[in-house]
């Protein structure tokens, strides 16, 4: 289902999530944060540090820093591959899985709150 927004409706949606997900009592992430977060929740794993580098085009340390916080912040694991101990697998979490969920559904209402 395609939806079609003029991109200042567009910014709008985008401007109420923000200022929504900001003011809420929930984790804060950055961008980097959230890309890593939707693409390990919405895609198929296995996903490794090597692997979101490639996708997002950005360096491993740098997937590396944001792994270190969201996985203090109990959003995302890492575990070792059994298989090839070289690689460090990106694991989702229950609590990753509740925050996604409700970001969500926060997006769905601001959407149908929205007056193209």
């Amino acid at each position: 289902m395609a939806v079609e927004l003029k991109p200042i409706h567009a910014l709008a949606l985008w401007h109420d999530v923000v200022l929504k997900t900001v003011r809420a009592d929930g984790p804060d992430l950055s961008q980097r944060q959230m890309a890593i977060m939707t693409q390990v929740y919405l895609t198929p794993p296995p996903h490794t540090v090597r692997g979101l580098a490639s996708i997002l085009n950005v360096s491993k340390p740098a997937i590396t820093r944001a792994l270190d916080t969201l996985g203090q912040m109990g959003l995302l694991k890492r575990r070792r591959d059994e298989q090839d101990r070289r690689n460090v697998l990106i694991q989702r979490t229950v609590k990753g899985s509740v925050f996604l969920t409700d970001l969500g559904e926060l997006i769905a209402k601001a959407a149908t709150n929205l007056n193209p």
